[in-house]
């Protein structure tokens, strides 16, 4: 089980490596952890060394902690995550977003590649996540609640946060960047999903698909943070197109959009009310 005291423990050891506190946290998903090596002032911070951190084995997840600068924000980014399907705990999954926001990140970016259902969304689009749909099989609340984190039983209605979408869409006028929107569906994996389920998530009202993100946005949710959901959409989903999916065309896909992507995230991020 996780513990408050484990989570100080990981604060306190980043903490003492950085000038400053970062009040801004990126969690980078497949193909898209590059957007820390832009950070100013960067310090580096391999998972594997801050203790109880998890460290990923999934392909295209460097597993770096990079704290730097971004405009006149202190920011705290994710080079990759762990993953449910590759057998942790859901409290290990949700563990370095709670230290994010214990750490100072009142706001979180939490970004992913994903399946799109169509016909709106179509692999290299971007999309921010309006809601979602928990089909994970279990909740990374679940068990003792430890009041000095959050409420047992707090509200969804507004996790990914209006503001920041509202923010965030600004932005990507801004650029001149087409940033859509839609409801994440996340699956267990590690297998992709069958045409049937597809069709079940449609009919759900599921516009994406992916294996990660609601667990963390929830832990961070339930920590008071607001939340961002930004999607790569890197594939479409089973059923939709005649190929086999892969985990290379995940790959190929989000370095494809890298540039945009690292684009508007730092227009996004630089552009937060101090």
């Amino acid at each position: 089980m996780t513990l408050p005291h484990h989570i100080q423990e990981s604060v306190e050891f980043i903490a003492n490596k950085i000038p400053q506190r970062p009040t801004v946290g990126l969690i980078l998903g497949s193909g898209l952890g590059a957007f820390a090596d832009t950070l100013e002032d960067r310090v580096v911070l391999p998972y594997g060394e801050i203790p109880h951190f998890p460290v990923s084995h999934v392909a295209g997840h460097a597993g770096n902690l990079v704290i730097g600068r971004l405009g006149s924000h202190t920011v705290a980014a994710m080079q990759g995550r762990v993953h449910y399907y590759e057998g942790h705990t859901m409290e290990t999954v949700v563990f370095p977003a709670r230290v994010l926001v214990k750490l100072g990140c009142t706001r979180l970016v939490i970004t992913n590649a994903a399946g799109g259902l169509g016909p709106d969304l179509k692999p290299g689009d971007l999309a921010l996540i309006s809601d979602h749909l928990n089909m994970l099989g279990t909740n990374p609340l679940r068990g003792p609640n430890f009041e000095e984190l959050g409420p047992r039983f707090p509200d969804m209605t507004n996790l990914y946060d209006p503001g920041m979408r509202a923010h965030a869409k600004a932005a990507a006028g801004r650029l001149g960047v087409t940033l859509k929107e839609g409801v994440y569906a996340a699956m267990l994996g590690p297998s992709y999903e069958t045409p049937a389920e597809i069709r079940m998530m449609g009919v759900l009202g599921a516009t994406m698909v992916g294996m990660s993100t609601v667990p963390e946005a929830i832990a961070a949710h339930h920590m008071g943070a607001k939340i961002l959901g930004i999607s790569c959409v890197s594939n479409f989903a089973a059923g939709i197109s005649p190929q086999p999916l892969s985990h290379a065309e995940v790959q190929e896909t989000a370095d494809a959009i890298s540039a945009t992507f690292k684009s508007l995230v730092h227009e996004i991020v630089s552009t937060f009310p101090i």
